[in-house]
């Protein structure tokens, strides 16, 4: 599935690889390098995390991700007329503080799997996941502070309104999976916490590394935040109707967990048949006992297809790829406010372009 094709659709496939390539290879030694100060097991737990071990501590060829936010920070130090370089420590911190955000999340949700293997908690315990990701967030700050610049310190200032924000937001989440109703306006200022805080500060991290004055900082971060708005809205396709085989998680996996994602929320609104249907199914689920709930994961398969089925029929599906590709539009605005040199601009079009057309 193609959730979402932008307007400019001729995506950079190539410059976009070596993008995220050039992420991986400058972050990924470092983000090694950080995790081993944590004292054990919490360093055997996060290389498990990331990929570096299985659950035996055997290697493992894991890279940790796609390395979206590492190569947007780096990108965004060359965007204040700084060598990318420079924007290691941020993308190291967002990187950490991402992580840090995955395993509460996936103990929180009841996630068993992600990329293909069974979750921290799963694995581990839930005390170790709770552990290990306050210790990476700990982290975060601390290769930060410890540049002793006050560049460093405006960057270590963005990073903590941005975990706050992406905290508040995944309490607003929780929240809303106990309700029956939540309006799209809730949702997208949910999503814009949850995902968009922490992408905004990637994108404007590094150049705060490299000198660049608020101004400019703020565009970058406003292309961020509007581009982990668009990111969270194809997440929330795909968690519905993306292939389990390529994101790594159970069919319908978003309904299961009977989450108020943009989709969901997008129908819930409409007018009709489909969406009265719906309603009336999550105003069910709203009167469970919560243990109850998550026994009902395991439905029948037929369950999830008439909920996806009642989600598309009211018109969720299409809104939430038009929101995708609104998003997209709005991201790309806010960088005619900051003067970039042509070849950076191009750089973070075609990361744009990448994020609303992945399949997964």
């Amino acid at each position: 599935m193609n959730p979402v094709q932008p307007a400019n659709a001729g995506i950079d496939t190539a410059g976009v690889t070596a993008l995220l390539e050039r992420g991986r290879t400058l972050a990924l030694p470092e983000l090694r390098t950080v995790v081993a100060r944590l004292a054990p097991p919490m360093d055997t737990v996060a290389a498990y995390h990331f990929g570096w071990i299985d659950a035996e501590g055997r290697p493992a060829d894991g890279d940790g991700g796609k390395a979206v936010r590492p190569a947007l920070a780096l990108l965004s130090a060359e965007a204040a007329g700084a060598a990318p370089q420079t924007g290691l420590p941020g993308a190291v911190a967002v990187e950490l503080v991402h992580n840090f955000s995955l395993l509460h999340d996936d103990l929180m949700d009841g996630d068993e799997q992600r990329r293909h293997r069974d979750t921290v908690w799963k694995v581990h315990g839930p005390a170790q996941a709770i552990l290990v990701g306050d210790a990476l967030f700990a982290l975060a700050g601390e290769i930060l502070l410890e540049l002793g610049t006050a560049d460093a310190a405006r960057a270590a200032r963005r990073l903590t309104a941005a975990t706050r924000a992406l905290i508040d937001g995944q309490a607003q989440d929780i929240s809303f999976e106990h309700r029956e109703r939540v309006g799209v306006a809730e949702c997208l200022e949910m999503e814009g916490n949850k995902t968009g805080a922490l992408l905004a500060c990637a994108c404007s991290i590094g150049a705060v590394l490299g000198g660049a004055d608020d101004t400019a900082a703020d565009a970058l971060h406003d292309y961020g935040f509007h581009l982990g708005l668009a990111f969270q809205a194809v997440d929330d396709l795909l968690g519905i109707w993306g292939d389990p085989e390529s994101t790594g998680k159970r069919a319908w996996s978003d309904l299961r967990q009977r989450k108020k994602s943009l989709p969901v929320v997008a129908a819930l609104a409409a007018e009709g048949p489909a969406a009265r249907r719906l309603g009336e199914l999550m105003k069910a689920d709203a009167r469970r006992d919560p243990s109850e709930l998550a026994a009902c994961q395991d439905f029948d398969e037929a369950e999830f297809a008439e909920r996806a089925a009642l989600v598309e029929e009211a018109g969720g599906r299409d809104w939430t790829a038009g929101e995708a590709r609104r998003q997209h539009e709005v991201a790309l605005a806010a960088l005619t406010r900051v003067d970039l040199p042509a070849s950076v601009r191009d750089r973070f079009v075609a990361l744009a372009d990448f994020v609303v057309e992945r399949r997964r």
